[in-house]
């Protein structure tokens, strides 16, 4: 093609297209558009940054462009429904009536949990009223708001921590909308709690060089666990759910434990690239995954896991609920509540209220195991054993969270037991080499001691800045090896 037949108007309609919502390829971390915007943000971001006001507007004009990018108008509905919070919450510490103050608070709640199951759940519990009556239903063309769970939490913890008195309401709008679109954490978490966010905000302090460059190297460390190994070992994964007839017990094996750690690389990657451009803008959203799993019971593995959302499960929805403090029985119960609630938070399919329900009674059976586990002593064996039951436990379940439906969830699981044959790993690895490479260097990873991630971290961030170049350009080159033919959307996106 020759320059001279390139119409200006042709590229002023290109360029212009980028900025206009698609559906099909909404914006993500992974994405090139993204980091050129975000360098193009960031110059501007660093000199606004003595003025508050003037940050807080930019910085919330960015984060709703972003939204835009990813979930078209819905934009507007972020926007009304900060402003109805920030209305409320004022409400709410002016009222000097408890029950008003509680008729409130309910309000809020009520009107965040109405959009919520509008879009989520709507069909869900229609199609289900439907099968009960037999009747001729046609689901509503509904689009699910792309992290509408996610600041749906943010805001009813908000409302409640000012019915509580834990924080007051900011003074300004602006600020709580800052709070509730920061588009690092917008689509995808982590859940930020205002009580930790908002001192930040007050106090607009700016990143040092640790900061900086801590966040830069999460920000690798997450493109390399998503766009490098996530994507590339989803591959395999797909096959085999999508098509569980197919395949012998060995490779359903290799699929479910594929998709385990499909489902941490893609989710803990986005958190990494999210807490680290924060970090780099001056904030802390804090840590999202501890390595779970090395976990050795459930309970241990939810303190481990997206730490933001389970944290969040726990105090505004287990303690309220009466927590351990109402008798073992009650305490069983309320777990078993809050997991069922959390599975269906997670996605509007009887298959994930099974997926959270069978984690309540993982630790309500851990729970009341405990007298006995106390006395067993721990030692080489033991503490395997109790790692590898969690970590089977685990796994077989994602496979319910991954399956299109219970039929291929059984279909799976199945296979892995009534079709399972040793000699044929050898040729599995044979097929599947790199893949087989990507799963051992993930796990080693994994289990690699929290101090050694620190040091590398910490050496990362001392080093010529030559040094960080290399690391990056390799890095780049990496995922351009392995990239698929499109950029892969995160898992959590559809939650």
């Amino acid at each position: 093609m020759e320059w001279s037949n390139i119409e200006p108007e042709t590229v002023v309609r290109n360029i212009g297209n980028l900025f206009l919502y698609d559906g099909k390829t909404p914006m993500l971390f992974s994405s090139g558009l993204f980091w050129f915007l975000f360098i193009l943000f960031l110059p501007v971001y660093v000199a606004l940054k003595k003025s508050k006001a003037k940050m807080t507007l930019f910085v919330i004009a960015f984060s709703l462009f972003f939204y835009y990018k990813s979930s078209g108008w819905f934009f507007l509905m972020l926007i009304g429904t900060s402003l109805a919070d920030w209305l409320i919450s004022w409400a709410i510490f002016k009222t000097k009536d408890r029950r008003g103050k509680l008729a409130l608070m309910w309000l809020s709640i009520f009107l965040s949990l109405s959009i919520l199951g509008y879009f989520k759940y709507a069909n869900f519990f229609l199609w289900n009223w439907n099968a009960m009556v037999e009747g001729n239903f046609q689901p509503f063309e509904i689009i699910l708001p792309v992290g509408i769970s996610f600041y749906t939490f943010q805001s009813i913890s908000y409302i409640v921590d000012v019915y509580k008195r834990k924080i007051v309401p900011t003074k300004s709008w602006f600020d709580y909308l800052f709070f509730l679109s920061f588009f690092p954490a917008l689509v995808a978490g982590p859940i930020v709690r205002a009580d930790y966010f908002l001192p930040q905000l007050r106090k607009n302090l700016s990143a040092d060089s640790s900061m900086i460059w801590g966040g830069l190297w999460l920000i690798i460390i997450g493109i390399i666990k998503k766009a490098l190994i996530a994507d590339y070992i989803a591959q395999y994964n797909d096959l085999i759910f999508n098509s569980p007839e197919l395949y012998t017990g060995v490779q359903a094996l290799m699929g479910v434990v594929g998709y385990t750690m499909q489902i941490y690389c893609d989710f803990s990657g986005y958190s990494d690239m999210a807490i680290g451009l924060a970090l780099i803008m001056g904030f802390r959203l804090g840590t999202n995954f501890d390595s779970p799993y090395q976990s050795r019971n459930l309970s241990e593995f939810w303190r481990r896991w997206h730490i933001s959302l389970s944290s969040w499960l726990r105090d505004y929805l287990y303690i309220p609920l009466g927590g351990n403090r109402k008798g073992t029985i009650r305490t069983y119960v309320n777990n078993f509540l809050t997991m069922l609630i959390g599975g269906l938070w997670h996605g509007a399919a009887w298959k994930f209220v099974f997926w959270g329900a069978m984690h309540g009674v993982g630790l309500a059976v851990h729970k009341a195991c405990k007298p006995i586990l106390v006395k067993i002593p721990d030692n080489a064996f033991t503490i395997f054993f109790s790692w590898l039951l969690t970590f089977l436990y685990v796994s077989f379940l994602w496979v319910f969270f991954r399956a299109a439906d219970f039929k291929d969830s059984i279909l799976i699981i199945k296979n892995v037991f009534t079709d399972f044959h040793l000699w044929q790993f050898p040729q599995f690895f044979q097929a599947r080499t790199m893949w087989c490479i990507m799963m051992i260097a993930l796990i080693f990873m994994h289990f690699v001691p929290q101090q050694w991630a620190d040091k590398l971290q910490l050496q990362y961030s001392q080093a010529h800045w030559m040094v960080k170049l290399v690391v990056f350009v390799l890095v780049v080159q990496l995922v351009v090896e392995f990239m698929l033919a499109e950029v892969q959307p995160f898992i959590y996106f559809q939650f």
